[in-house]
């Protein structure tokens, strides 16, 4: 049987690492016959993973909690990439200063399931107080059915006035900068906003323990072949337009190569202690965990 794939958001770069190796045959150089599926949001993703509907899911770590309470089941096998990777983008017209978490105030925000999370706490970190600001954190019109790509929906929302800005992954970003709808705010992989929000959660690989058990040698497969993904697009990063051409529309195809240039220095797939530590933290903050779960209860650690 092929090794079934979730992701929440497929025209992306966040969970490309996942889709190039399948598309580059590296999951299949390891023996794992693999295919696709968009899944959104993230939330069904994991309630999938949970019914064994799918294998694994590549998508936001922190949000294995919501089929997952205190990581009772599932384990994170590696990182797809380093640092919470969401954008804050806003309306061209609001001529917003690069960094200035403050031009929330007032302002309808659209933003994913759980992705909003991110953003939630972002704010109290930068001193915001989300309702007494008068921010309003609302889901991104037109994104109810399960084939939404996210990030263009919301750089459409933008381009039509439906809302102020929006919270979402790279490619909803440059296409609104593209169209002039938008700028972006808030980058916070690369520094933008409160430091403790780098490591709020990042892009990852998930699966059960159901899995883990019969299948360690599969798992430990999957993470040599996101690992041989990173340095195959690092030796050829043209490989990304290649994956491109294959599963986005033209002018996303030719955005991606772009976008995963900027993001080559964050493509590892360790998972450390600090970053569990601060998506712990972070999870606790948001409500979504209540305890301390140990780096082992997390991560599949023994592999």
């Amino acid at each position: 049987m092929p090794l079934k794939i979730a992701v929440p958001d497929l025209i992306s770069n966040s969970y490309f690492p996942a889709v190039a190796a399948v598309e580059l045959g590296l999951l299949a150089e390891q023996g794992l016959d693999s295919t696709i599926e968009l899944i959104f949001p993230v939330s069904k993703a994991y309630a999938a993973l949970r019914e064994g509907t799918i294998d694994c899911v590549a998508g936001s770590a922190h949000s294995a909690l919501a089929a997952f309470p205190e990581w009772e089941g599932a384990k994170l096998l590696c990182a797809q990439a380093q640092g919470m990777y969401w954008f804050l983008v806003m309306r061209s017209d609001l001529n917003a200063a690069r960094g200035d978490v403050g031009i929330v105030k007032g302002k309808k925000i659209g933003a994913a399931p759980w992705v909003d999370l991110g953003l939630k706490r972002l704010l109290v970190a930068a001193g915001i107080d989300e309702k007494g600001d008068g921010v309003s954190i609302v889901p991104v019109p037109n994104t109810g059915e399960a084939s939404t790509n996210f990030g263009l929906m919301a750089a459409k929302a933008l381009q039509q006035g439906l809302v102020d800005g929006f919270w979402a992954n790279g490619m909803g970003a440059a296409v609104a900068v593209q169209s002039g709808a938008g700028q972006i705010v808030l980058d916070v992989r690369r520094g933008d906003g409160p430091r403790e929000c780098f490591n709020y959660t990042m892009a990852s690989i998930a699966v059960t323990d159901d899995f883990l058990a019969p299948r360690p040698d599969d798992a430990r497969k999957i993470v040599k072949a996101i690992d041989a993904t990173h340095q195959a697009l690092k030796r050829n990063v043209v490989l990304a337009e290649k994956v491109g051409r294959k599963v986005f529309s033209p002018n996303e195809a030719k955005l991606i190569t772009g976008l995963i240039e900027r993001d080559l220095p964050f493509y590892s797939t360790a998972i450390s202690r600090d970053f569990v530590s601060g998506m712990n933290s972070f999870a606790r903050g948001v409500g979504i965990l209540q305890g301390d779960p140990q780096y082992q209860d997390v991560v599949a650690s023994h592999l």
